[in-house]
């Protein structure tokens, strides 16, 4: 019913406000008037929450060392830096830098400029620069192969420029070499392409695109940084495409702020919001068709409406009614309960474009809360454990261990003696490792014994068979599968036959927490299900020998259950005991928040079903704030059926 599902934050003063853009608009109206059609100023008045800044999360609030705002070695792997040893780093050249770091080991800022040549990009200017901001290199490079784009917007090299330079990459990578002390660090923005330009391996970087975190593994630009951080600006529209020593010089500052005042100061500038006001703004002054300027110029959904003569439908109750509600081209309907605002949907819906439906309930009290917590996880610690047996009393314990572990990580294996014959309890970490073991070993013999492999029966897992059938079928798990076995190179086989794996979008190498290592299971997001199924042939086939089936856990539940309190709970079936006559009568009563739920559940359900085919519905399911922690979330889109209508409407 719902083909996209995504997490949502934990709610904000006013959920709704924020959705249709009446909180933003009031921020932009704060701005200071001298920043006005630029960058809204540090000063401006924005309420934030610094521990969910994704540098605060990285780094902590204290100010930071330098070592510590060193890429490690994983890093650099993951963010493709050159490294000794890869094969694609066969010819490039070490600089020869392997002193002891510290936090007094010299800076120097580094930007490169490149071209197009029939082999690719290839270096065109490099510049490197002191800590105290005096350029100590400033060479033009005549590239090995023909040029065939000189990139001048970006790089300000033009073929007059170029004509009669001599200076050679090998000329380069000798002087850089001569010029970094051992003990040197490299600074600059998206640092890998210059050192690939340079074809030079370097093991000590600052990369300040990486360095000013973002959110959702974006990155903020040099220039955006410059203006926000420093009050600065480069690479502006007039001049001649970029100069590499100032941008060198730039990403150096940036490294020096960063160090100076620490990931707090910065986290309170609110950078994301910042950002996105430029863009919007860029947008706005970016000249488009009529249709394209509507869309770009409008910031929020009440805007866009008014702009085509359109109003928007708002049913809510009476004591739940927001500013929304007061706006001038929203049609409001107040209720007095959650059953008026559902029969009065069901009439109104279908004579406006754009309408939303508040409902308000109660919230669950907090140990009703943290007891649904604690089940839920409970719930997925079961599914995700399996009891295999029965095995001879002789049984080889260490490759029973060996050939469970094969299928996924494991938290942990128990032998069970209070039975008959040894059984073993096994306890995967992901939902994945244990329905793969009971559908490859479930019935099969092990040292002449037929074996059972199959869940815990308990009230948790009793629908556990149908809730595995819906996660396999969700729409998010439909094109990505589930490997275990692979070993730390196999990412690099992976895209050296690539031509086998039409389709891949996305490489997924979860890794240890506490050591940092790759775990040895993977998942493969692919465009199709077909280019998906024909991926897991041939990985799970002879020449790769890996175990794997299609993905059961969408990324959104495995958010959700990150947030949810610990709960430390050995494996194992519990008895549960017989609750006492009041708890019995509690949750039979009609108002018990858990059937209220379920039962609202149901009717919003039947809403949804009663809407016009192709009307686009949205549910959205407010996080929670409480004193026993923050909770994501949930939202849920689709299209109303297949078929095709004449008056589709949309439904928030």
């Amino acid at each position: 019913m719902y083909l996209q599902k995504f997490c949502l934050p934990p709610p904000s003063s006013d959920f709704l406000a924020d959705i249709i853009g009446l909180q933003k608009k009031q921020i932009i109206g704060d701005l200071p008037k001298e920043m006005e059609g630029s960058l809204p100023s540090s000063s401006s008045k924005v309420s934030i929450n610094l521990q969910n800044d994704p540098i605060v999360q990285k780094y902590g609030s204290k100010k930071v060392s330098l070592t510590r705002c060193l890429l490690t070695k994983e890093e650099m792997k993951t963010y493709h830096f050159p490294l000794q040893g890869f094969p694609d780093c066969e010819n490039f050249v070490p600089t020869k830098c392997c002193g002891s770091i510290t936090d007094n080991s010299p800076l120097f800022g580094l930007d490169c400029e490149m071209c197009l040549t029939s082999k690719g990009r290839e270096l065109t200017r490099i510049s490197l620069v002191a800590e105290g901001g005096c350029c100590v290199m400033d060479e033009l490079v005549k590239p090995d192969n023909k040029i065939v784009d000189y990139l001048t917007s970006f790089s300000g090299i033009t073929k007059k420029i170029l004509n009669p330079v001599t200076t050679t990459l090998k000329d380069v990578q000798r002087q850089l070499k001569a010029l970094l002390p051992p003990n040197a660090v490299l600074v600059g923005h998206s640092l890998d392409l210059d050192l690939r330009a340079l074809k030079m391996i370097h093991p000590y970087v600052i990369d300040t695109s990486l360095l000013y975190v973002r959110e959702q593994g974006r990155r903020f630009k040099l220039k955006f940084l410059a203006k926000v951080i420093l009050g600065k600006d480069i690479q502006c529209p007039d001049r001649f495409g970029h100069d590499a020593t100032e941008d060198a010089r730039t990403a150096l500052e940036l490294a020096r702020y960063f160090l100076k005042y620490g990931p707090k100061k910065i986290a309170e500038l609110n950078l994301e919001a910042l950002a996105s006001h430029q863009e919007l703004e860029a947008a706005r002054l970016e000249p488009k068709n009529t249709a394209e300027v509507v869309q770009q110029l409008n910031t929020s959904v009440l805007e866009c409406l008014d702009s085509m003569g359109q109003k928007l439908l708002f049913l809510t109750r009476e004591a739940d009614a927001t500013e929304l509600s007061s706006s001038k081209n929203c049609q409001t309907i107040k209720c007095l309960s959650n059953k008026e605002v559902l029969e009065q949907a069901r009439v109104e819906i279908p004579r406006f474009t754009f309408s939303i439906v508040q409902f308000s309930f109660e919230p669950f009290p907090p140990n009703l809360t943290e007891e649904m917590s604690k089940r839920m996880r409970i719930k997925w610690m079961e599914m995700s454990t399996v009891y295999a047996g029965p095995f001879s009393k002789t049984c080889n314990l260490r490759a029973l261990k060996r050939l469970f572990k094969s299928f996924g990580p494991v938290r942990s294996v128990t032998l069970i003696l209070e039975t008959h014959q040894p059984h073993l309890c096994i306890q995967y970490e992901i939902l994945e490792g244990a329905q793969l073991a009971i559908e490859s070993l479930d019935g099969i013999l092990v040292e002449g014994t037929c074996i059972k492999v199959q869940r815990p029966v308990t009230e948790l897992t009793l629908d556990c068979d149908i809730l595995v059938n819906e996660l396999e079928q969700d729409s998010e798990n439909q094109g990505t599968i589930y490997l275990s076995g692979v070993s730390e190179t196999f990412k690099e086989h992976l895209l050296q036959q690539s031509s086998l794996f039409l389709g891949l979008e996305a490489v997924i190498l979860p890794k240890d927490l506490k050591n940092g290592k790759q775990k040895k299971y993977c998942f493969l997001r692919f465009k199709t299900f077909g280019s998906a199924q024909r991926a897991l042939g041939i990985l799970t086939g002879e020449n790769w020998k890996l175990k794997g089936r299609h993905a059961l856990t969408p990324r959104h539940l495995h958010s959700w259950l990150r947030g949810l309190p610990s709960e430390s709970r050995p494996p194992g079936l519990h008895v549960i005991p017989p609750p006492s006559e009041q708890e019995t009568l509690q949750v039979v009563k009609v108002d018990h928040p858990k059937i209220a739920a379920w039962r609202w559940g149901r009717k919003i359900g039947e809403l949804y079903h009663s809407l016009c085919p192709g009307t686009l519905c949205l549910i959205l399911l407010p996080g929670t704030e409480s004193t026993h922690g923050s909770l994501s979330g949930l939202g849920l889109m689709g299209i109303k059926d297949e078929e095709e209508s004449n008056s589709p409407n949309e439904c928030l």
